[in-house]
């Protein structure tokens, strides 16, 4: 056995099974609770204008704390980080599942946020720097690239079976054996190499800051999905998440030991994974909201068969990750991998702007959520390598919270956007096709026809921004790959970022 492999962790491949059943869990709670909330508004006694806050309530703390989650795993150590994540996401489901009032739940949902925001930085990082050799690495990050893309209609599913069959509650009690299989397993398989641990101080203006300016941006999409973008809270929200984030900048690039070392966003090729994946965000989060009001409102599928009818997703998620992904991220530069598999997701997009009332689910609904599934599958894994390759093992944690970061602003900003464009699109056509529709029956066709309009309206726009997302990893994704042996995740320079003699960073994960 030749010495880089004596230096790999023993049970690095076990502890890949506890990490990825951590993540799977973060991902399947953004989406199982929305298919419960009709069940707990009813049983709580929530009022319709304040049931978003069981939704928003979890965003805000996920996506505030995730830089400060991703900065403290650096600084504490991630297993430890990892551990407690888990032990605070089951007390905090336990607290939700338990809950006899609406403060109750909106209490737990932000504490599974702030735990979420602990765990699922450390889970990615801890990959990381657990896993050095390139083509192991590979397979690391395909099975995690195919839980992270597949997890949420994985969540439909989930959610759905427990509404019908159990109760609301059980979404959130489903956590807690997850999260304690996950936290057992860590005890006893993980053990980080020491040399990954940061020993600065934590950046405390840098916290704040963060916390509130992506807070602030968060909630303002979170609220201009809910009132109006020109309403006068919005748009102070998102001034505020601009001189917010816009300080922090500032901050950051004049503190000693920074929360957010600068180098790991500037760098061309991890900026543009982040880009990429956070555009392709935007346009999946929309299109499973629409997707599942479409199955459900239009087509009248129960909760249970809308999660099954998710499942060709699932299928090419895993299939796009850890069969295409993996065995060829190893042989072809990263943007050859991505580019092409946004595109083949933008093909199963345009499918679905072909919707309408009568729509084949065989004909149309499933190849394109086959198309969908192998175009992210394929394109998530060598985006999530890139988006922490070349960085320092001490900054493994915060380089692992920008993927999260760019996928929980996204989800933001797809939710916000596209259903605003969505029910303008149904305004229009309602309004258009109204005059002359006296009977009952005709009455609720044209309305069921207009929600149709709306969800295809909206689909061309995630569409092009999928596309845009492959343009942007075609033209910023610049890594060349590398060849031989182990690509330490900590292998780079001061700036963190290893040099090759053309001066381009040494990609990770591909050869």
């Amino acid at each position: 056995m030749s010495k880089a492999h004596s230096d790999l962790d023993p049970l690095r491949w076990k502890a890949l099974i506890f990490i990825a059943l951590a993540q799977l869990m973060v991902v399947v709670d953004g989406t199982i609770v929305n298919i419960a909330l009709p069940s707990a508004q009813e049983d709580l006694g929530i009022s319709d204008g304040n049931r978003q806050w069981v939704i928003t309530a979890y965003a805000l703390a996920f996506g505030g704390l995730l830089l400060f989650g991703g900065r403290v795993a650096d600084l504490w150590g991630r297993r430890r980080a990892f551990i407690i994540g888990l032990i605070g996401f089951a007390a905090a489901s336990a607290l939700g599942g338990a809950a006899t009032n609406e403060a109750m739940l909106y209490a737990s949902r932000a504490l599974q946020g702030v735990f979420g925001a602990l765990a699922a930085p450390a889970s990615l990082s801890l990959l990381t720097v657990l896993f050095t050799d390139a083509k192991e690495r590979a397979k690391a990050f395909g099975i995690y690239g195919a839980i992270a893309g597949a997890g949420a209609a994985v969540g439909l599913l989930l959610g759905g079976t427990l509404t019908e069959y159990m109760d609301w509650r059980w979404t959130f009690f489903v956590n807690i054996p997850f999260a304690a299989v996950a936290a057992a397993g860590a005890v006893a398989v993980i053990r980080e190499p020491e040399s990954a641990r940061n020993r600065s101080t934590l950046d405390m203006p840098g916290v704040v800051l963060a916390s509130l300016g992506l807070v602030a941006l968060v909630y303002g999409f979170s609220r201009a999905e809910q009132e109006d973008w020109t309403e006068g809270v919005t748009i102070s929200m998102f001034v505020a998440s601009v001189v917010l984030l816009g300080a922090f900048a500032v901050v950051e690039s004049r503190v000693k030991s920074p929360l957010l070392p600068l180098r790991v966003v500037t760098d061309r090729n991890r900026g543009g994974a982040y880009l990429a994946l956070g555009l392709a965000i935007i346009a999946m989060f929309g299109l499973f909201l629409f997707l599942t009001y479409y199955l459900q409102a239009v087509r009248d599928y129960s909760p249970v068969m809308a999660g099954v009818a998710f499942l060709p997703m699932v299928v090419g998620m895993i299939t796009g990750s850890t069969q295409i992904g993996t065995r060829l991220v190893t042989r072809v530069p990263p943007r050859y991998l991505m580019a092409p598999g946004f595109l083949v997701a933008a093909l199963g997009m345009l499918l679905l702007t072909q919707l309408s009332l009568d729509s084949s689910y065989w004909g149309i609904v499933m190849p394109a959520q086959l198309l969908l599934g192998l175009g992210m599958g394929t394109a998530f894994m060598p985006a999530m390598g890139v988006a922490t390759e070349g960085v320092k093992p001490t900054d493994a944690g915060v380089a692992s919270a920008m993927v999260n970061v760019s996928q929980q602003v996204g989800g933001a900003i797809g939710v916000a956007l596209l259903n605003t464009i969505a029910a303008g699109a149904t305004t229009s056509y309602l309004t258009a096709h109204a005059a002359g529709v006296t009977s009952q029956q005709d009455q609720l066709r044209l309305q069921l026809e207009s929600m149709v309009h709306g969800y295809t309206e909206a689909i061309w726009w995630a569409f092009a921004i999928v596309v845009l997302s492959a343009v942007v990893s075609f033209v910023l994704i610049n890594s060349k790959g590398h060849q031989g042996g182990p690509a330490a995740a900590g292998s780079g320079d001061g700036d963190g970022d290893a040099a090759l003699s053309d001066g381009q960073p040494v990609p990770v994960m591909a050869h």
